[in-house]
């Protein structure tokens, strides 16, 4: 027998069983660094909006109780009392982390609710317009994307490249303006602002969005409403949203379109659609969907001025309000919703890449 005869073909063996077990246990370490890095980085993001909300110029005081209260030293030394302002920084600090572990956002000093009841009225708002956006501009962006990458050069290209960088350049507010002056005030073709018309009742809570609340009740007269105020804001924030998912969605394309994988595709005869699908736009997922994650926690944040122009009850309205009347407990509350936000975009983007290129081994 030679010696290559004597030599064990692992190639042949069976599949390990414990293979599988392993990429599980190693997804689940994964996980768990993550979520120590994630409460790290949230009592971080604690510390720093903390700082920032108590080096703002201004008396809180004032601002919650008003000028003329604020002048009695007893009103002001029982507000300050209450909230424990009459501590040191540091242990206003601890007490807040304290009451953060058992959920306890504290209470707004303007609206005397606690901030968790505030922001889930609000942050559900803010959610609706920006799933809406985010799914319209993910769709359109990427077919202009996909179209302006494969005539390169081309008229078609150029018209779309043109379309993208005017979504990008003109500020939303100045669309947002622009849209309620030509939909609402001339044509009247869309509803004004607010979530509902007046005299609307909301549907039974449910996940707070309207449209989706409205379904799960079989109200459809309130879903036409909420959907029909849904157009305004929206439409504001798609337009920015498309041109810069279209111009990124370009770019990865055209970079995959280049390499070497693609020109052997099309040189053995491979329908151009298939190549498209099954390797240029896989290829090209991965940087796409990092633009999608931060593009969707950008419209989580950074939605205040369309929604003060709209006026719809979000968490740009409920942030701009805590903010101009130096609700320190509110701002925090915000900054650390936004924090989550981002860490778990960022968490679920580094998942999905492991699902989508087979070279990204997480947990590994």
């Amino acid at each position: 027998m030679s010696q290559d005869s004597e030599q064990p073909r692992a190639i042949e063996e069976p599949p390990s069983p414990t293979r599988g077990r392993r990429s599980y246990t190693g997804l689940l370490r994964y996980l768990g660094r993550r979520l120590v890095l994630t409460v790290v980085l949230l009592i971080g993001i604690t510390l720093v909006t903390f700082t920032l909300t108590n080096l703002v110029p201004g008396d809180p005081v004032a601002a919650a109780v008003g000028q003329s209260a604020a002048d009695d030293p007893a009103i002001v030394e029982r507000f300050r009392k209450e909230f424990g302002l009459d501590k040191p920084l540091y242990a206003q600090y601890f007490g807040y982390l304290g009451r953060l572990i058992h959920g306890d956002l504290g209470t707004s000093w303007q609206t005397r609710n606690p901030v968790v009841e505030d922001l889930g009225k609000a942050i559900p708002a803010t959610m609706e317009i920006a799933l809406s956006a985010i799914t319209m501009a993910l769709i359109l962006g990427l077919v202009l994307g996909s179209v302006a990458a494969h005539r390169r050069g081309l008229i078609s290209d150029q018209v779309i490249r043109l379309i993208s960088l005017l979504g990008i350049s003109v500020p939303t507010f100045w669309t947002a303006i622009l849209f309620f002056s030509i939909f609402y005030y001339r044509l009247g073709i869309a509803p004004g602002s607010g979530r509902l018309s007046p005299g609307a009742s909301a549907p039974p809570r449910v996940t707070g969005m309207y449209t989706i609340d409205s379904l799960i009740a079989g109200d459809m007269r309130t879903f036409v409403d909420a959907a029909a105020h849904l157009v305004l804001p929206t439409g504001v924030l798609t337009l920015f949203t498309v041109g810069l998912l279209t111009r990124f969605s370009r770019m990865a394309l055209l970079e995959v379109l280049d390499k070497d994988f693609v020109r052997a595709a099309h040189a053995k005869g491979l329908p151009t659609r298939s190549i498209f699908f099954k390797y240029v736009l896989r290829a090209a997922a991965v940087p796409i969907l990092t633009m999608v994650g931060l593009a969707f926690g950008s419209l989580l944040s950074g939605t205040v001025l369309v929604e003060s122009i709209f006026a719809w009850p979000g968490l740009g309205s409920y942030a701009y309000k805590a903010a101009s009347q130096l609700d320190l407990l509110a701002v925090m509350g915000v900054g650390l919703f936004v924090g989550v936000v981002y860490l778990t975009i960022n968490l679920l983007i580094d998942i999905a890449y492991g699902f989508i290129d087979p070279r990204v081994k997480v947990g590994s």
